[in-house]
């Protein structure tokens, strides 16, 4: 399983990548291997904004719909407009050219809740048992 140490993760399965007050959101290669062959991706538009927690969009698979959740508060500059033509890519590269939104940051103070690599590394490995 491949958990970029560069990278912040959530509970519900989601990365986020700070690069200064802007943020870029996907999911790891954990959610993507448990969901199997993604056939669909579906984002909120640019320009919506939301508070930590709140869905950003949903991915189905042959397997299941899953809910994708704001990593922090903000508003959605941009989404990965590639993924409505081919979501497989969630599958291939969940940490490159699957990104699905970028995002302003409104509190970088929510930052401090999420799970570094090392912990979300253990948090995948109890769930697996």
């Amino acid at each position: 399983m491949n958990i970029p140490a560069d990278l912040k993760y959530t509970k519900s399965d989601e990365w986020v990548r700070v690069d200064g007050d802007t943020a870029t959101a996907g999911i790891s290669d954990y959610a993507q291997t448990q969901l199997s062959d993604i056939v669909f991706v579906e984002l909120q538009s640019a320009g919506t904004s939301l508070k930590q927690g709140e869905s950003f969009g949903s991915v189905e698979s042959v397997k299941a719909a899953s809910e994708m959740n704001m990593p922090l508060s903000g508003e959605i500059i941009e989404t990965n407009a590639a993924l409505s033509d081919s979501p497989e890519l969630v599958n291939q590269d969940p940490y490159g050219n699957a990104w699905m939104i970028k995002f302003g940051i409104a509190d970088s103070a929510e930052l401090a809740g999420l799970m570094d690599a090392a912990a979300y590394q253990k948090y995948c490995d109890e769930r697996a048992h």
